[in-house]
């Protein structure tokens, strides 16, 4: 997939910091399933919609992320 030229934005009002991730190193699941991506940015966790990567980015702490891998792997957020 092409990366987008448009320089990318978390969402704002988080209280996050304002990342540059235009120069991100996106990775996909290992698996290849999904539709996000994640990158590794000056000690946060961006993640992003593959499907629309110029949309914002959500922006996590390590212990968000953390707690977020936590749930997805305990299956909170699967449909019922």
């Amino acid at each position: 997939m092409a990366e987008s030229t448009t320089q990318q934005r978390p969402l704002m009002g988080w209280d996050k910091p304002d990342l540059d991730l235009s120069n991100a190193q996106w990775q996909s699941s290992s698996r290849g399933l999904g539709d996000v991506q994640i990158a590794f940015v000056e000690g946060f966790i961006a993640m992003r919609n593959s499907g629309r990567p110029e949309s914002p980015s959500l922006i996590f702490t390590p212990a968000e992320w953390g707690a977020f891998v936590s749930g997805a792997r305990e299956g909170e957020f699967d449909l019922t």
